[in-house]
């Protein structure tokens, strides 16, 4: 899966948060981001840089109204549609990917470079199990390659039911 450079111009919450990787750089993502915007002829605002910081430095599956609460919990003065557009600018640049986890909500997680991860999907309970597998990832690139079609990312999500759930209701 290849991507451009970030700084480039061209029903119930999920249970599961990832671990943080403690090689990931921050710092660098703002820079990145900053550089983004700037392409645009756009500014890192204050607010902005809020809603960055508190998104980049919190990972896990979430959902836009969340990051408005924990901004406002920490006294943060940052509308809601400023939240919406930042969310946006950070799918652009890649930084941020949204997500369907077949609810009504629209759930969100920070991506880090060079990282990529399924999920597993409860379709009872709403639990999500990321995980990664190499061999599906050689067998979607090798399709690509069949259809002579140049991936710029994928996302692969199975809806079913935990093993809880499958247990509870065998």
């Amino acid at each position: 899966m290849s991507k451009a450079p970030r700084g480039a111009s061209s029903a119930s919450a999920p249970t599961h948060a990832r671990t943080p990787d403690p090689q990931r750089d921050v710092a660098q993502e703002k820079v990145d981001f900053a550089a983004f915007l700037a392409a645009r002829n756009l500014k890192l605002t204050r607010q902005r840089e809020a809603v960055v910081d508190e998104i980049l430095n919190n990972p896990g599956h979430f959902e836009a109204e969340e990051i408005v609460q924990r901004l406002k919990a920490n006294r943060h003065r940052v509308s809601r549609a400023t939240v919406y557009r930042t969310l946006d600018l950070l799918k652009e640049c890649l930084l941020v990917e949204r997500l369907d986890f077949g609810t009504q909500a629209a759930f969100y997680e920070h991506v880090q470079d060079g990282e990529h991860h399924d999920h597993l999907i409860c379709t009872h309970c709403g639990n999500v199990i990321e995980f990664h597998n190499d061999e599906l990832e050689a067998i979607q690139s090798a399709v690509c390659r069949n259809f002579d079609f140049q991936e710029r990312y994928h996302s692969l999500r199975i809806f079913g039911l935990c093993s809880k759930c499958h247990r509870i209701h065998s």
